[in-house]
């Protein structure tokens, strides 16, 4: 069992959870995730690392509610417990030998663009952090991605907060300014990433990209969440993951990924009426 140690609602879809999990706080590095379970008969689900501790033991995991166990999930409060706590899984993000990046979060894969702009930024590198929202109201861990940038553009759909437009409309704009990237690191959803690797490419800048599909066991045993990389399959729990965006048949990810859309809203819906049915 694993406690919670603090909790704090973001927007009124994403929550931050604070957990207690010491083994893996000892080894989590930017770019792995954790596979948890609510309760002993929930569902196994993979959540990234968004930040962690060592030395209080905690790992940070920040979840948009989607389905039906982060229904449960945001139903749990401080110093009440989740089953099981997995992880640190994956591969870690490569930093070494980076000068300056562009790293470019959409919605609640801000939550993993930041651990990346974090480490690089302790290591030494010009980070150049762009993140987008739909409006003002969705906006999350902008005062912590202003501490580890060296410039911050904030893109939202309808210009309520930073500049009107998408995250690749600032991009374009920096990189025309003359910015040379060794890297950028592009996290969000699949749409956003398969259009920034569209523009990454017609400058020749490398792009990694961080998929999240549907996963199971999270040891490449399901074969749930394989993707076609460079026209081979791979697994995002074992391969990834991260993956070089240039590679990445994003088209297909789409298309399997809608494929869950249905399911998961009929379940959270179910787990929001079970919770009322408990309530009254």
């Amino acid at each position: 069992m694993y406690r919670i140690a603090e909790k704090k609602i973001l927007n009124p879809y994403v929550t931050l959870m604070e957990v207690e999990a010491p083994l893996v706080a000892k080894k989590a590095q930017p770019g792995q995730f954790i596979i948890l379970r609510v309760d002993e008969e929930g569902e196994r689900i993979p959540l990234t690392v968004a930040d962690y501790d060592r030395k209080k033991g905690t790992i940070t995991i920040i979840f948009q509610i989607a389905g039906a166990t982060t229904e449960k999930l945001n139903h749990l409060n401080k110093d009440e417990y989740i089953h099981d706590f997995v992880g640190p899984l994956g591969t870690p993000t490569h930093t070494d030998g980076l000068k300056k990046v562009a790293v470019v979060g959409g919605g609640v894969g801000c939550a993993i663009a930041y651990p990346v702009a974090k480490k690089l930024h302790e290591l030494g590198a010009e980070v150049h952090s762009i993140v987008g929202f739909r409006n003002k109201d969705l906006v999350i861990l902008e005062d912590e991605f202003r501490s580890v940038s060296d410039v911050m553009k904030i893109m939202s759909d309808d210009g309520s907060c930073g500049e009107k437009g998408l995250v690749t409309d600032a991009l374009r704009q920096l990189i025309e300014a003359g910015n040379t990237y060794d890297e950028v690191v592009a996290i969000g959803p699949l749409v956003m990433m398969k259009f920034v690797a569209k523009l990454t490419k017609e400058y020749g800048i490398k792009t990694v990209v961080s998929m999240n599909p549907i996963m199971i066991d999270g040891t490449g045993m399901c074969g749930g969440c394989r993707l076609t990389v460079g026209g081979e399959t791979k697994f995002a729990c074992v391969d990834g993951p991260e993956f070089d965006g240039h590679l990445v048949d994003f088209d297909e990810a789409i298309e399997r990924a809608a494929m869950y859309r249905d399911f998961e809203s009929r379940k959270r819906e179910d787990t929001c009426n079970l919770y009322k049915k408990e309530t009254t």
